[in-house]
């Protein structure tokens, strides 16, 4: 036994000597860089963000972190895994399935990687009970732009570097290592489908089981303002069946004809993968002939590669709103009449921390302890409107959030009004003092916009 843990023990150690090369070769990249153009990450995997039209990102100096991929430890006792932020969710749970464990919140795309999952806080059906993916991290590594290797955990002389990298997409230095908990997990999960006619009735039926913490997933689907269906997973040992959405079949569809159904735990993951309620290709006959070729990941490919031919004026709506739980009914009286857009997905997410990159205002007004996570997909704009823009309007009327992989259109002084300037400065001031990352509202709502101011 001794023998067989100094083994492990040596692998270990080979493994972050070369993760250390492999950041000594990032450290040079920045040293090195010359010019004016902003910096951004060159990624072995495609950005997990909407694709938008004249994305100025394109045209940025990259710094290649594509070396960044490996797991580099996994320790089943403590339930931990060390991994590099290139990492993906795919390869990740293929892992830690092998010793019976899993991350606590995996996000529902195969491609999105770990560290962009921090970037951008990922959540997905664990949600109602850890928050996202960032609430289950333990400490990070950071690359300054200038060079520097920080160690940030909650409690270190970093910890705001630590909480500030969450929600930066990039523009706080370079996620470079991860060090995050992992739960328990059996082979299949057991679904169970929830029908209800109303909005009062399934917002009781969220809280209920929010309350009563009596299953391992909870998501759902809003098919219309008639037909509200709560997806309730539980790990199981055993199937009878297993059904796979990952060619032919929708997953989003089968929630409002079936009454239950059974996943391996890996496929219960990536269900959405060809898309939550935007599937493509659509038609039966096209999903047969190229289904199986066109995941998520290709065609986010194809539209960042072929961003010139996207519309500028009137950008298809996929985004994220958080709602305050109280504020629900009233966010949703207003949507039916002006958006009135479905299906809708809908996540629960437990408020776990006040997160300190909002503004302490918003945290100190807020009671609800649960948001719901309302995403619409491939919604069409109609002629003269910007939907993107009436959301937030609502989003700032309701005490709303959203993300910001979306079409963003805050002017300056609303976006520094949501999200917190002071914590940020600070923590640009030691990762980025001259800004060679560009800040978080320069990033996502004008050079990401094709806009220049």
């Amino acid at each position: 036994m001794a023998a067989c843990g100094d083994a492990i023990n040596s692998c270990i150690l080979v493994e972050l000597s070369r993760h250390e090369q492999k950041v000594a070769r990032i450290v040079e990249q920045l040293e090195a860089h010359r010019g004016v153009r902003p910096l951004s990450l060159r990624k072995k995997t495609v950005a997990h963000q909407v694709p938008k039209a004249g994305d100025h990102r394109h045209k940025d100096s990259k710094i290649d972190v594509s070396e960044l991929t490996e797991i580099l430890e996994i320790d089943p006792a403590r339930r931990i895994c060390v991994a590099e932020s290139g990492v993906t969710f795919i390869d990740l749970v293929r892992e830690t399935m092998k010793h019976g464990l899993v991350p606590i919140v995996v996000p529902e795309l195969t491609t999105i990687t770990i560290g962009g999952a921090i970037s951008g806080c990922s959540i997905e059906s664990m949600s109602f009970v850890r928050g996202g993916f960032h609430d289950t991290c333990r400490e990070y590594e950071v690359i300054t732009a200038t060079g520097k290797v920080l160690t940030c955990t909650p409690t270190n002389e970093h910890r705001l570097v630590f909480e500030m990298i969450h929600n930066s997409f990039g523009t706080l230095g370079i996620l470079s290592k991860l060090t995050f908990e992992l739960v328990p997990a059996k082979p299949f999960v057991h679904v169970t489908y929830e029908t209800y006619d109303t909005l009062e009735d399934y917002r009781a039926a969220i809280w209920r089981h929010f309350e009563l913490r009596d299953a391992d997933f909870m998501d759902g689907i809003i098919h219309a303002r008639d037909c509200y269906v709560l997806s309730m997973g539980r790990f199981v040992d055993k199937a009878p069946y297993t059904s796979r959405y990952d060619w032919v079949k929708v997953y989003y569809q089968s929630t409002r004809k079936r009454s239950d159904d059974y996943l391996r735990t890996i496929d219960y993951f990536f269900r959405y993968d060809r898309g939550v309620t935007n599937v493509r290709p659509k038609s039966l006959v096209a999903r047969i002939l190229f289904g199986k070729l066109m995941s998520s990941t290709q065609w986010l490919r194809l539209g960042n590669k072929l961003n010139f031919l996207l519309s500028r004026d009137r950008p298809t709506v996929t985004v994220d709103v958080f709602v305050p739980y109280g504020k629900v009914p009233t966010f949703m009286d207003w949507y039916d009449k002006a958006v009135g857009h479905y299906p809708i997905w809908c996540v629960p997410y437990k408020r776990v921390n006040d997160y300190p990159w909002i503004v302490d205002s918003y945290w100190s007004k807020l009671e609800d302890t649960l948001f719901l996570d309302l995403a619409i997909y491939g919604m069409r704009q109609p002629l003269g409107r910007n939907i993107h823009r009436e959301l937030e309007y609502e989003l700032m009327r309701v005490s709303g959030l959203k993300t910001l992989i979306s079409h963003n259109y805050y002017t300056r002084d609303e976006f520094w009004s949501i999200y917190n300037q002071d914590n940020y400065q600070a923590v640009k001031h030691i990762t980025d003092p001259d800004n060679q990352f560009r800040d978080v509202y320069e990033k996502m709502c004008v050079a990401a916009m094709g806009r220049t101011a």
